[in-house]
């Protein structure tokens, strides 16, 4: 019943068959390293056996993340202890964010330099936006507690910059920064200009945010046009201006679209758990949602 409705899981029956295939062995082989790992009186395999089989636990997880189901209602529907639940979560999920994102069947993009490259050779336009999303406040008397109240919002979030291609799927997400971090300075760090500027040439579409990487990366990334004039402009200059940025808000749109489909997984709404589990979660639902965008492609070509 779960795997065949989409509404519970966001994924279709194929992809959580290909994702139990793939998944599964890595899972396995963890655990019995893990078991091997400590000081036993038993022999590795011994005493009481997993409740909760490697398949509900790939469940949970994806129930978790879609609708944000907390562990203590999630333990009542599979029959387990609550601790067995997170437990589940916290192994899971590290296994799909290390997935990357789909974006063939043979082709999976886990780092930026990746990403640039596969722009690079399919000719494709990328698009780049910055993502908020609310975590926790820090508790009091901590350091850097100030870090994560955005000056956008003046909520505490973290941070990630997303890439899309130019039809809006998801190509990467990075790992979540505190929120005061500007986006021009976020891809800064990422390397972003460093990947440009001795990469292929690509063109990468921004926002107004990112003004400045553009004659840092001989071109390559395009913003929004600056205004020359700033009080009383020509009619044919603000008749100019707007076409131009009117044509380039179009073609950038599509990485809203990429970022509404990311938000629409419960888990990056807002985020009620951890901080230190945000760059797992935001690159775990980044690579769920680009398979089964991929998934979906496929499919809509064969038909």
């Amino acid at each position: 019943m779960i795997i065949s409705n989409r509404r519970v899981t966001g994924l279709t029956g194929d992809v959580i068959a290909e994702l139990v295939a793939e998944i599964g062995p890595l899972w396995h082989e963890r655990h019995q390293v893990k078991l091997a790992s400590r000081p036993r009186k038993r022999a590795v395999g011994g005493g009481p056996k997993h409740r909760l089989v490697f398949v509900d636990r790939l469940l949970a997880t994806l129930v978790h993340l879609r609708h944000g189901a907390t562990h203590d209602v999630l333990a009542c529907w599979f029959g387990v202890d609550r601790s067995t639940i997170t437990r589940a979560v916290n192994e899971v999920r590290p296994l799909l964010a290390e997935r990357g994102c789909t974006v063939g069947p043979d082709v999976r993009l886990r780092t930026l330099a990746e990403v640039v490259d596969h722009l690079g050779s399919s000719g494709t336009t990328g698009i780049i936006d910055g993502t908020e999303i609310r975590v926790r406040r820090p508790a009091v008397g901590r350091k850097d507690r100030d870090k994560f109240i955005s000056g956008k919002n003046k909520q505490n979030a973290v941070k990630s910059m997303v890439v899309t291609d130019d039809e809006g799927r998801v190509l990467w997400c990075s790992p979540t920064r505190p929120a005061s971090c500007a986006d021009i300075t976020h891809a800064r760090q990422l390397g972003l200009v460093t990947l440009l500027a001795d990469g292929p040439a690509v063109e990468i579409l921004a926002d107004a945010g990112y003004q400045g990487l553009g004659a840092q990366t001989g071109g390559r990334v395009v913003t929004p046009p600056h205004r020359k004039f700033k009080k009383n402009p020509p009619a044919w200059y603000e008749e100019m201006y707007e076409r131009q940025r009117k044509t380039h808000s179009s073609h950038r749109i599509r990485v809203e679209h990429g970022i509404a489909h990311l938000k629409n997984w419960r888990a990056l709404a807002r985020h009620l758990g951890r901080r230190e589990h945000m760059s797992d979660t935001v690159q775990a639902v980044a690579g769920l949602l680009s398979h089964q965008q991929t998934a979906d492609l496929h499919s809509t070509r064969q038909m």
